[in-house]
């Protein structure tokens, strides 16, 4: 399989987030892998559970880390955060890239899963691409909102290079 590569603004987010070795970890909207890829490659005792709606984003993350699922630290499933069930409250850390869920409309039943799921002290990441900084504004407003809503504490940080905007939700 040929050598995929792993766009910066993935790179930065993933060290943003500083995944240890046991956390347990929810990704929503895996896509093709690549954050799946960096963040298993940092899990020991930690388990990775990889969320798409989309089967192709789904199959592109099995292929990419197919050494990780068949070590058991990642799951990947085809489904909608809404109709997710994680059997326990057990979530150290969820992020999500781009991921317009949390700004574009009401997701409150998604966030108070996420809470209800997330431990304490644990965190929620939402990620977004802001080299459209025009975009940056509604988004770091609304997605804050969603989650303060929904009982997190919320900061925002920004990078420059990569051009990244994360709305960080603390529980």
């Amino acid at each position: 399989m040929a050598v995929q590569s792993i766009p910066a603004r993935i790179r930065w987010a993933v060290d943003f987030m500083d995944v240890q070795p046991g956390d347990h970890v929810l990704e929503i909207g895996c896509g093709p892998g690549a954050a799946a890829e960096l963040i298993c490659q940092r899990l020991e005792t930690g388990k990775l559970f990889a969320i798409d709606r989309s089967e192709s984003g789904v199959d592109r993350t099995r292929r990419r880390c197919k050494r990780f699922v068949d070590a058991g630290r990642l799951t990947v499933r085809q489904i909608d955060l809404a109709t997710l069930r994680v059997p326990v409250k057990r979530l150290h850390k969820v992020f999500a890239f781009n991921v317009n869920l949390f700004w574009v409309r009401e997701c409150q039943d998604e966030v108070a899963l996420l809470h209800e799921r997330v431990l304490p002290g644990g965190v929620v990441n939402l990620f977004y691409d802001a080299s459209r900084p025009e975009q940056v504004p509604e988004i770091r407003e609304k997605a804050s909102a969603a989650l303060a809503a929904g009982g997190f504490r919320v900061s925002v940080a920004e990078n420059v290079a990569p051009a990244v905007v994360a709305i960080i939700g603390k529980r």
